[in-house]
């Protein structure tokens, strides 16, 4: 049985996701070692970073050439929608005011790298840039539920849920149908990859603040 290209970038990215499961931000969410100005920074840039990807996914839905594809990207969209309601959530409970978040330059790289492949990209590149995050969370979700720090668990079990799975695996799907296996398509999942790294390395360092 053949492997699909999804499974072929996830596998050639291994190095990063274990560089996200062991940063040490992620790891103090297990332990509860994360400081809690630190999580709420990172729901702020989250939060920023989220608007951004459901842009992209709208990309998506007017990229799309067929029925198939326009309902998979409309029911992403849907699914980052719930997200941004979480950290609504966190927000009100952190004191994090989103209204007045200033992006940070690692987020700012990470979402204008998206809405630009998105906007220039085809949609199979497009696929290819956006999958990392969602993959990305759902192994960090299934490798730390269950041994979250109370004040953290909610995030956990977030992204350990079946619900969000089935999303990454949606948009897993769309990345094998519509992506060419090509040194771009490559790239475009690599440089997301770095983009998730990138983005623990500011909100554990405090550069990602309120």
């Amino acid at each position: 049985m053949s492997v699909g290209l999804a499974a072929r970038l996830w596998s050639g990215s291994t190095d990063l996701a274990a560089a996200a499961l062991e940063h040490p931000f992620v790891t103090g969410l297990a332990d509860g070692s994360l400081p809690r100005d630190r999580f709420a920074g990172y729901v702020a840039q989250d939060a920023f970073f989220l608007e951004a990807f459901a842009r992209a996914y709208a990309l998506g839905v007017a990229h799309s050439r067929d029925r198939a594809t326009l309902d998979a990207f409309a029911d992403l969209l849907a699914g980052v929608r719930e997200e941004l309601r979480l950290h609504d959530g966190y927000a009100a409970r952190w004191g994090v005011d989103l209204s007045t978040v200033e992006p940070v330059p690692a987020t700012l790289a990470y979402t204008e790298f998206l809405l630009a492949t998105a906007a220039l990209g085809d949609v199979g590149e497009t696929c290819a840039a956006m999958t990392p995050c969602m993959r990305l969370y759902a192994h960090l979700g299934r490798s730390l539920v269950g041994r979250a720090a109370p004040e953290y668990a909610e995030w956990v079990d977030t992204y350990a849920d079946p619900g969000f799975e089935e999303l990454a695996g949606t948009l897993e799907a769309l990345l094998d149908r519509l992506a060419a296996d090509t040194p771009s398509a490559t790239r475009a999942y690599r440089r997301a990859m770095q983009l998730e790294v990138a983005f623990f390395d500011a909100a554990w360092e405090g550069s990602v603040v309120r």
